[in-house]
């Protein structure tokens, strides 16, 4: 069953993708063009998706979305996963009131409401995408970092570390060769977990009016578009950039979980004595 949902997420993304990459070229349409004369029209043979308020094909225009929202995603979670992998493995192999400190920090950055610390952050640089990136990385590494601990903490009590040390092998060597290469598979699937959330924060960060500008096309974006469009019946508006961010999270979701379960297997339960 787990390779079924794996088997039918994957080729819900491979087929994202292949929209988000290739209707732009194949249509040969600049979704930034505006023609008020075809503004608000409804889906049909000419425009799949309708149009919006500026007349722009949303077929055109969500698929360039996808491609600026998954880009940011991905920068998002590969620089969150850095940061909480960084964090996580220095805390553990220093130890000590080293560990204690950076676990207070990590618990008060968890407490703080995610998305009002990314306001926060992206109201200094209003419309920059990498003040997007770098606010959904800082509210998004401690997970990260707690999990890149505990599997440190486990690997710094194993007997060839150990052996290691005896060796004459310094610091970074062991880090190299053994820490980091044990907490690997951890870091891989937290890149993928964070993927969903990385989106669902860029759309609400741009919905809002504190992320990328409005003349990017992204998910966020393209919703905050819809808010007149609606009360003028512009059903599609929403319904077709709203239904691709649904069906391209959950679909990155359910491939995490899979790999997550295929990478690291659950232990077997132990007998009671």
């Amino acid at each position: 069953m787990a390779d079924r949902r794996f088997r039918i997420a994957a080729a819900v993304l491979v087929a994202v993708a292949a929209y988000a990459l290739l209707v732009p070229w194949l249509f040969g349409i600049d979704d930034r063009l505006t023609d008020f004369a075809a503004a608000r029209r409804a889906p049909s043979g000419a425009h799949w998706f309708g149009t919006d308020a500026a007349g722009r094909d949303l077929f055109v225009r969500v698929a360039a979305a996808i491609r600026v929202s998954l880009l940011v995603a991905a920068a998002s979670a590969l620089l969150a996963t850095v940061l909480g992998t960084l964090v996580g493995t220095a805390s553990a192999l220093a130890g000590g009131w080293v560990d204690r400190l950076v676990m207070r920090v990590a618990d008060t950055t968890n407490a703080l409401p995610h998305l009002l610390l990314g306001i926060v952050i992206v109201a200094l640089f209003r419309g920059s995408v990498p003040a997007v990136v770098l606010s959904i990385a800082l509210t998004h590494w401690v997970q990260v970092a707690r999990v890149v601990r505990a599997e440190t903490l486990s690997v710094r009590e194993h007997d060839y570390l150990a052996a290691a040390r005896l060796a004459g092998a310094g610091p970074g060597y062991l880090l190299l060769r053994h820490v980091l290469p044990a907490v690997a598979p951890q870091a891989l699937i937290a890149v993928v977990l964070l993927l969903p959330h990385a989106v669902w924060h860029e759309s609400t960060l741009s919905f809002l009016g504190f992320g990328l500008p409005p003349h990017a096309p992204s998910l966020g974006t393209l919703l905050e578009e819809t808010r007149s469009s609606l009360l003028l019946g512009g059903w599609w508006t929403l319904a077709f950039p709203a239904g691709v961010l649904v069906v391209t999270t959950v679909a990155v979701a359910i491939a995490g979980s899979a790999l997550r379960a295929r990478l690291i297997p659950p232990k077997p339960a132990r007998l009671l004595s």
